[in-house]
């Protein structure tokens, strides 16, 4: 494909407005407009035409173990992508076919992803963690026809009730599966059956189910796409980039920041694949390798701050992270071992980018950031009416255009669709605060959020006092049922390397946290455990508190590992 077409013109003039303003955000913010799209075909209208001839690196993977390394470049990108989408309508894959796709960081994940958009059908991204029994629900709930799966992954697909019509495996052939390296010599032109409207479905992803079951999130070839000009915005990222960001394949910040915000940039996506992580494998790879940007969540962040990062020699311009709040704590070491400051950022499954500390900007401690170009936000209460601390909403009346990021609804789900947009507003369940800066400060999930002797307390906020002291490398505080306070604040605490469990550390816990935090907010009870989480690393505080729910009026019992303030009446005099 050469030249551009009118679609991808007004969708890189929107990008390049953004690359010129990446560090006014008053301008930006002000000024920034969304491109006006009928038909779009991201794949196509804007992938291609910027990869014609287009010799830069658009992926670099490494492999941790053996030091085997791949690059490719746009041009050879469009071009396999091509060749996959062509095979693909062969073997019976149609427009708006639903692919359940399953795949490590190997290329030939970026392969399907670009060949399916080309093609108009909507994939499903599955986390190669999934269970057999989780493979069969995820199917069946994304009415899923087709699935591309790596060879590692192809045992749980041996199922004779998934209804699948053809299993594709990438890596060694596999009996009974059509081998997707044989799609490589099918032809390098692609021609598309129609034109791609850019609301047509393109993307179902499965929420990380924190609180709830997942739910089936549905994005369009202009929600994920184009919506991801915010995200590139918020990263920094600029052409020629080397970009890695730490997510998992099957999860929407590997959309993210993975695939849609450093290409459209133009950076290059890198890749480091490793059995398990290790901070320090993690740290040897940015200073061995060229990363300029980089995205972590929080719990990457916080293991990575138990290194000695000074002794690291990073060549690191931007660094972001994403998925939970980032600790003030956590940032300010950071900073002063690099000179980096780490920029949070908010968003959801059912969003792109929303709320940002975007580059050059001052970052407030403890904040979010602020509304990033094109997002309209606003804070409600139970009610719908707009307040300073309350949940984060996007408008979405018909008087107002619809928020370019933010999915269709939950496929198939109309219920749940109606609550998440009810009001004219879609309601994030979060909750924040407005700072008269206009910052965003944020609280907690409205589910976390809970009340102690009638005063309200932010679980966050707990959490960031807690993880200053020296031992602790991970908390998650819930309410502990109390006869007289109805609940109190309880922590959940993981300790660092070299640290151990006792009531001696208990007790030098509970005077950090008098020192620290107000009378009413104080940490009354703890227990030392590993946290539970999804497999995408979101701490489930669910259930944590439903743990403390179950026990009841049980004031006697205690858990392994668990201590009360009650236990240390004289020493806490």
């Amino acid at each position: 494909m050469t030249g551009h077409t009118r679609s991808s013109r007004v969708f890189i003039d929107a990008r390049d407005f953004l690359l010129r303003h990446r560090t006014d955000y008053a301008t930006a913010y002000r000024d920034f407009q969304w491109p006006q799209l009928d038909t779009f075909n991201w794949a196509l209208d804007y992938f291609d035409s910027i990869a014609c001839g287009n010799d830069k690196p658009a992926l670099w993977i490494v492999e941790a173990a053996s030091g085997d390394q791949a690059s490719y470049s746009f041009a050879q990108m469009s071009e396999r992508s091509s060749r996959i989408a062509n095979w693909l309508r062969g073997v019976g894959v149609a427009r708006g076919d639903r692919i359940l796709l399953m795949l490590p960081n190997r290329v030939e994940l970026w392969d399907a992803m670009l060949a399916a958009m080309k093609l108009g059908a909507v994939v499903l991204p599955a986390a190669t963690q999934l269970s057999a029994d989780e493979v069969r629900d995820r199917i069946q709930v994304g009415a899923a026809k087709f699935a591309i799966v790596d060879e590692n992954a192809a045992g749980k697909f041996e199922q004779s009730d998934l209804g699948l019509i053809q299993k594709i495996v990438a890596g060694a052939p596999r009996d009974g599966w059509l081998s997707m390296s044989e799609g490589y010599a099918s032809p390098a032109a692609f021609k598309p059956d129609g034109v791609t409207h850019a609301d047509d479905s393109m993307l179902l992803y499965f929420t990380s189910g924190t609180t709830s079951k997942p739910k089936l999130v549905e994005h369009t070839h202009r929600t994920y796409p184009v919506g991801s000009l915010t995200t590139m915005y918020w990263a920094g990222l600029q052409p020629g980039d080397i970009h890695w960001n730490i997510s998992s394949p099957g999860w929407a910040k590997h959309a993210w920041s993975c695939f849609y915000a450093p290409w459209n940039a133009q950076a290059c996506v890198f890749a480091f694949n490793y059995a398990r992580f290790e901070p320090k494998l993690v740290l040897d790879a940015l200073v061995n390798y060229p990363v300029t940007t980089m995205c972590a969540p929080p719990t990457v962040w916080r293991m990575l701050v138990q290194q000695p990062l000074a002794s690291f020699d990073v060549k690191l311009r931007e660094i972001v992270g994403a998925g939970e709040p980032l600790n003030p704590e956590i940032i300010e070491r950071v900073k002063k071992a690099w000179g980096v400051t780490i920029r949070d950022g908010y968003g959801q499954t059912e969003t792109t980018c929303l709320i940002g500390n975007s580059p050059g900007q001052p970052v407030v401690a403890g904040s979010m950031g602020r509304p990033l170009p094109g997002c309209r936000i606003t804070l409600l209460d139970l009610d719908g009416a707009p307040v300073d601390e309350g949940e984060i909403a996007l408008p979405v009346g018909p008087d107002v255009p619809r928020p370019v990021g933010l999915m269709t609804g939950y496929a198939d789900n109309p219920e749940a669709t109606a609550h998440a947009m009810r009001q004219d507003h879609y309601r994030t369940s979060d909750i924040a605060m407005r700072r008269d800066d206009g910052y965003f400060v944020y609280i907690g999930r409205a589910d976390d959020v809970f009340k102690s002797s009638d005063y309200r307390l932010s679980p966050f906020e707990l959490e960031s006092v807690l993880i200053e002291h020296p031992a602790i490398a991970e908390a998650a505080v819930v309410p502990s049922p109390d006869p007289v306070r109805l609940a109190v604040p309880k922590a959940f605490i993981t300790l660092r390397l070299g640290y151990g469990e006792s009531s001696a550390l208990a007790l030098e816990i509970f005077r950090y946290s008098r020192e620290k935090l107000a009378p009413y907010q104080r940490i009354r009870r703890l227990q030392f455990a590993e946290l539970p989480k999804t497999i995408s690393g979101k701490i489930r505080r669910v259930e944590l508190r439903l743990r403390e729910i179950e026990r009841g009026d049980d004031l006697v019992t205690r858990m392994p590992g668990e201590y009360w303030e009650e236990d240390f009446v004289s020493e806490l005099k």
